[in-house]
């Protein structure tokens, strides 16, 4: 068995675009090198790791633990490489961090983890909060940078940021739900089905938006802000809903299965980013944290950061008020 980084890179490059072709966009590249990449990963692991599908790809329930491990192997390289190039040791001193409650639960703690193994000397606090409440923090001074869904942001003339991240969004539904026996699925389809609806971190106001641009409304059943109890209600075939990549689990709490699928709008993704003031100098732990993310996550596929603009061996954690 043979497997190269440029495989398990194009693979979770595909795996979350949703899309060969708009992997092959993001990476540079042919789309039939991107095809022939996975065809061969698949090959050599004996597994099949995308459905496909007119309308895109999914990961499969193989393709999903793969995923998973694909992404650790890609950012320890990324690491390693950078360790190369800077030493950890020269950086050091304290970092407040804000963060939204969908970055801290999904995507925040494994990059912590090896930031903090990476940069003994830096220390972060961090401090759970609204979007809103950080972006005035960031203003005031009180936090130095923020990791957040970039995508809600609503002060650019004083908050600069880069996206780190597109997480897509997708159908979710219970196995042999009446959407999954349809060719095509479109949001008219959805809106005949009862839609559970995520309310945390503005997800209710991001899902009317992209809503009444298609000119169509939600029938929804229950509004939470618990994604475990959507994640129940769904594969529970109570109803349906559509929610990012970055929180999709395939099995409930109680074991049930989830399955996930494109729908023919072109749904906006879910971007995750870095944010700090404007105006701001950033320190050198700040300059460490943001580079440490860059190369990380430019290692694992996902698309390079965009500069809008011009950390930790404790972790103390600060509630959010």
């Amino acid at each position: 068995m043979s497997i190269s980084l440029k495989q398990m890179r194009y693979f979770v490059a595909a795996a979350e675009a949703g899309r060969i072709g708009q992997a092959a966009v993001e990476l540079n590249v042919s789309q039939s090198a991107v095809t022939a990449a996975i065809q061969q990963l698949e090959a050599g692991l004996g597994l099949r790791l995308l459905d496909r599908a007119p309308a895109g790809v999914s990961v499969t329930l193989e393709g999903g633990r793969f995923l998973q491990q694909a992404r650790d192997i890609l950012a320890a390289v990324a690491e390693a490489t950078r360790r190369s190039r800077v030493s950890p040791q020269e950086v050091g001193g304290s970092l407040r961090v804000g963060v939204t409650y969908t970055v801290a639960g999904y995507f925040l703690p494994r990059h912590l983890m090896r930031f903090a193994a990476t940069f003994p000397r830096v220390e972060i606090d961090l401090f759970e909060a609204p979007r809103t409440v950080i972006e005035q923090a960031l203003a005031d001074g009180a936090i130095d940078m923020a990791v957040l869904l970039v995508s809600n942001l609503r002060s650019p003339q004083s908050i600069a940021f880069e996206t780190l991240t597109r997480s897509r969004r997708r159908l979710w539904s219970a196995p042999g739900h009446a959407l999954a026996r349809l060719d095509r699925v479109g949001l008219a389809d959805v809106a005949g089905q009862p839609y559970i609806m995520l309310t945390v971190d503005e997800a209710k106001p991001t899902t009317l938006r992209y809503w009444e641009a298609a000119g169509v409304a939600p029938n929804v059943l229950f509004r939470t802000s618990s994604v475990e109890a959507v994640r129940s209600m769904v594969a529970g075939g109570m109803g349906v809903t559509i929610l990012s990549d970055m929180v999709y689990r395939p099995w409930s709490l109680d074991g049930q299965r989830i399955e996930t699928r494109l729908l023919e709008e072109d749904i906006p993704t879910m971007d995750v980013g870095l944010a700090w003031a404007r105006e701001a100098v950033l320190a050198p732990p700040a300059e460490a944290f943001r580079d440490f993310l860059r190369f990380a996550l430019t290692g694992v596929g996902h698309q390079r950061p965009e500069d809008r603009a011009a950390p930790p061996s404790i972790l103390s954690m600060t509630p959010a008020s």
